[in-house]
């Protein structure tokens, strides 16, 4: 593959035009990744990555169909949606069969950021509301009107959060406010947002939508106990909003035995309006929100005309059919399914043999790893959990970690993952874990004398620090 620069005139470059706020992943020593194929990137010497978080090439970096039926469309024409055409209506109409039948309306977009803005104009129109409920620790897309309800964005800011915002607890039952033990989880979580609604109303306001992923990924890779989006409808329609799902980094059959997450959660939970980008182009950029028709007819009724020059636009439609060809024809669901049990099974091998990993979750193609450095306490690894994604990217795995701490390694690779990838990855990670645990024991055996009681605050892995590690753990990795 031919460069135009070498790796260090790359970064100087970068460094010169590139905004500061764009980061890179593994900042402390960053690849530079010159081509792709499959579930594979390949660097400017042509080391080969397993990559392991790439959820936007969702049927493959580079897969041929996808790439032909981009080339073939815009050899003929590729013009702004206002023009009449048969691909955006063919793949209007795809999309909603895989949806229930009330989600039949579709606005496209180029981004899911545009999405799920598109999706609050909606949401508010629809009643004339204004507030908002989203989770902590969410992230919905990087436009001002989304970072307001971004947790996860806003709290690192110097912004305050807005007085139409509200903060749900994430359902996260491993380390939030209601655990496994609880006796009903869901109920507890979903009667927080009912509180929220009630404390808003009482102060004269009126909630116009809860918005969530039907899997939280920058939150942890969590997944919500059974029943909770259920209830939390009831409450919300009941109070005149909507329920808003997210499924731009978890839909298009991820989770493997449903095409869309939220239905994971049963069939008697149906959004009133679902959004979806990342992987519907395989990394060409559309995005989608489907909604109902009486939504669509309330948002019309405003007057105001919706225009997206290139949402929809021929070549992204031709797109968008070769990924849903592709994950049909190579049953990509099924493969979900199925490597994603076999993943889940070796990585919970692996939990019974590493004190560091505290929890495993996921569904299909999802999974994450809750690194902690004391299972009884669950404290968050969050220097190690950076240790192991670069010493992962030394034996040429690409993960990433995240969550509220940042010791969740996220595991979202391409859907054509295969089950020898599973097996590399996880002895890769089995490394690397062996040998950071014996340099934990080795520490601590240098600092605790046999027998020695000890007095110093959490134990000796808390003073297993960031110099222990080596500068790269002060590294974060970013939101693919």
């Amino acid at each position: 593959m031919c460069e135009l620069y070498s790796k260090q005139d790359t970064l100087a470059l970068r460094r010169k035009h590139i905004g500061p706020s764009c980061k890179v992943l593994y900042a402390a020593d960053p690849i530079k990744i010159v081509r792709a194929q499959r579930q594979y990137m390949f660097d400017e010497k042509g080391e080969r990555y397993l990559d392991c978080i790439n959820n936007v090439a969702h049927v493959g970096h580079c897969h041929p169909e996808v790439v032909k039926a981009a080339l073939k469309q815009m050899e003929v024409l590729n013009t702004n949606s206002r023009f009449l055409h048969d691909n955006i209506v063919e793949y209007a109409k795809r999309l909603a069969a895989t949806l229930p039948e009330q989600l039949s309306v579709c606005y496209f977009t180029n981004s899911g950021s545009e999405a799920n803005d598109l999706a609050l104009r909606l949401a508010r129109q629809f009643r004339g509301h204004q507030d908002v409920i989203t989770l902590d620790h969410a992230y919905h897309g990087h436009l001002s009107s989304l970072i307001e309800i971004s947790p996860y964005k806003f709290r690192k800011g110097k912004d305050v959060k807005k007085e139409f915002v509200h903060v749900a607890p994430t359902p996260d039952i491993y380390r939030g406010k209601y655990r496994e033990n609880h006796a009903d989880p869901a109920s507890a979580y979903a009667d927080e947002v009912k509180k929220i609604i009630e404390e808003a109303q009482n102060r004269g306001r009126k909630i116009a939508a809860f918005i969530a992923e039907s899997m939280q990924s920058c939150g942890g890779q969590i997944i919500p106990p059974a029943g909770y989006f259920q209830k939390v409808a009831e409450y919300v329609r009941g109070a005149g909003g909507v329920v808003i799902a997210d499924e731009v980094q978890v839909g298009f059959g991820r989770v493997g035995k449903h095409f869309w997450s939220f239905q994971m959660h049963g069939k008697d939970f149906v959004p009133d309006i679902v959004t979806m980008g990342k992987p519907m182009g395989n990394g060409h950029p559309i995005a989608c929100v489907v909604t109902t028709k009486e939504i669509a007819e309330a948002f019309s009724s405003s007057g105001m005309e919706y225009f997206n020059t290139y949402g929809g636009n021929p070549v992204s439609s031709a797109v968008g059919l070769a990924v849903l060809d592709v994950i049909e024809n190579e049953d990509l669901q099924g493969n979900a399914t199925r490597v994603g049990t076999y993943l889940t099974e070796l990585l919970n091998r692996q939990k019974a043999k590493h004190t560091l990993i505290g929890d495993v979750r996921g569904v299909g193609l999802f999974v994450g790893i809750d690194l902690v450095k004391d299972r009884q306490k669950r404290t968050p690894a969050t220097a190690e959990a950076q240790h192991v994604i670069y010493k992962m990217k030394e034996n040429r795995v690409l993960l990433s970690a995240d969550g509220p701490h940042r010791n969740v390694l996220k595991i979202k690779p391409p859907m054509c993952f295969t089950k020898e990838d599973a097996k590399f990855m996880v002895d890769q990670l089995d490394g690397v874990l062996t040998v950071l645990e014996e340099a934990i024991g080795a520490q601590t055996e240098s600092v605790v004398p046999e027998n020695t009681p000890c007095r110093t605050k959490g134990g000796p892995q808390e003073r297993f620090g960031l110099e222990t590690l080596g500068e790269e753990v002060k590294q974060k990795s970013l939101r693919s």
